[in-house]
């Protein structure tokens, strides 16, 4: 891409269609989901997806999310189980992202898996989302619309400060209601397994299933998006569980802990994981060390916390 190259949509039938032609002309192209915004390419071209990890500068050990327009179209590419039926008809379309074995004649690139023989597979709700791929008519790859390891965006404007120049398109349809990425459960082996925390808590998806995910032991390899130990990260230092802040640091609030941004003044853990990269963005843009306020580690804090403590681990 020549710099300044990418185009702006909005979320207008024209300006759709004519995103989905970049996509299935094998250009990348960002969209808004519910969660954060996705950089989208063909999942059945390689020389697409190769592109994918280019722009975002992301390692291709770290397997890629294939978004589709309906359950049907999942199941053209994973082997689909009595368990995925539950989960998928209670949490589909939605922030869940199931990790399936791949069906045989999937024709999904090997990069989007990492070569793994399973895929990530995912059914967003946002209704612009479901429309693009909808007239895509095939899987997308979409990992978050950032360089790689840095802040999520969740608004347009973040995904033109990160790529622009490197993407043919951002389609442009405000903020993200969700604001973290989706949670992923593993279903390839004798159990479910919790791969990935994010945007639909794991009591809800425990209730579904009557039993308790397991946890992904930190030693095992990739297998899912969002397990690299530094992740989500501003390019200022992070420091957690800060009662309050240092003389040299912006401080990130939560509740009565007040500080330069509040994620969530009433403490409503919802609003605080859909302003979290916004905030993050915010503060990180004045490149001053950021102290976080303790946030309580139950519903969808567990999974703020875990974007936290990638976004303050060591980095490489």
């Amino acid at each position: 891409m020549n710099p300044n190259s990418t185009l702006s949509l909005g979320p207008s039938e024209a300006d759709l269609v004519q995103a989905a032609d970049l996509l299935r002309a094998g250009q990348l192209v960002a969209f808004p989901t519910e969660t954060v915004y996705g950089l989208g390419g063909s999942a059945l071209m390689g020389e697409t997806v190769a592109g994918i990890y280019a722009a975002k500068g992301r390692p291709s050990f770290n397997p890629l999310i294939a978004h589709v327009a309906s359950v049907d179209a999942a199941k053209d590419l994973v082997q689909w189980s009595d368990l995925a039926a539950r989960i998928a008809a209670a949490f589909w379309p939605g922030p869940l992202t199931l990790v399936l074995p791949l069906r045989e004649g999937h024709g999904v690139s090997s990069l989007v898996t990492a070569g793994l023989p399973t895929l990530a597979v995912r059914v967003p709700a946002h209704p612009t989302a479901q429309r693009l791929l909808s007239l895509v008519g095939g899987p997308v790859a979409a990992p978050s619309a950032n360089p790689s390891g840095r802040i999520s965006p969740t608004t347009a404007a973040h995904v033109h400060h990160g790529l622009d120049g490197k993407i043919a398109a951002v389609v442009d349809d405000g903020p993200c209601g969700v604001g973290l990425e989706s949670t992923i459960v593993g279903l390839a082996g004798d159990a479910p397994v919790l791969l990935r925390p994010g945007g639909l808590a794991v009591e809800e998806i425990e209730t579904v299933l009557g039993q308790s995910l397991l946890d992904r032991d930190q030693g095992d390899p990739l297998t899912a998006p969002g397990q690299l130990l530094s992740h989500y990260a501003p390019n200022a230092a992070v420091r957690l569980m800060a009662d309050a802040p240092q003389s040299n640091e912006l401080y990130l609030g939560f509740g009565a802990r007040d500080g330069d941004l509040n994620l969530s003044p009433s403490g409503n853990l919802a609003e605080a994981a859909a302003n979290l990269f916004d905030c993050l963005h915010q503060l990180d843009a004045r490149n001053i060390p950021i102290a976080v306020a303790p946030i309580p580690d139950h519903g969808l804090g567990h999974a703020i916390n875990d974007r936290l403590r990638r976004a303050a681990a060591p980095r490489d």
